[in-house]
């Protein structure tokens, strides 16, 4: 009898995550999910939103519901990967639509460009993760034939 309730249990358990399993495939899709936020550029939106970046051979593009900016590898002057929107690029006194945020920290979370196009300088600031943009930093390191300064929050103690 054990046996039975046992084994009526687990087939019930069974049954149970079948049909959760089917209804989770055949249910809406899950949210997509936004890793980069756009947070401050010379073209785009006036206000902050959450899309992602994507690589080509030639270029890169960032994509949220609003708008695609598209930025062509050859065209790029500076990128950067800093806590904050560093000095250099505040000195450049660029046109904003959206001004960047200004602050700082002890961890990266501003991915900086500033590129020619049309034969003017514009920017784009995306805000991102060190964890989610780490797997860009080398391939597009690589697509754009030049490095992307990352800014080192090591600290090292001497003895």
């Amino acid at each position: 009898m054990k046996g039975r309730i046992n084994g009526g249990r687990i087939g019930w358990l069974v049954l149970v995550a079948l049909l959760l399993a089917v209804h989770g495939t055949s249910g809406g899709e899950k949210p997509k999910e936004f890793p980069f936020r756009y947070v401050g550029g010379t073209l785009g939106p006036s206000d902050p939103c959450k899309g992602v970046l994507e690589t080509s051979p030639t270029e890169l593009t960032f994509r949220c519901p609003t708008v695609a900016i598209t930025v062509p590898f050859t065209s790029i002057i500076l990128m950067q990967y800093r806590a904050d929107i560093s000095r250099k690029v505040r000195k450049m006194k660029l046109r904003w639509h959206l001004q960047p945020p200004v602050g700082g920290g002890t961890e990266n979370r501003y991915f900086t460009l500033i590129y020619n196009e049309s034969g003017s300088r514009q920017g784009l600031v995306l805000e991102v993760s060190s964890q989610a943009m780490r797997p860009y930093l080398a391939e597009i390191d690589l697509r754009a034939g030049r490095r992307i300064d990352v800014q080192n929050h090591e600290t090292y103690q001497y003895r």
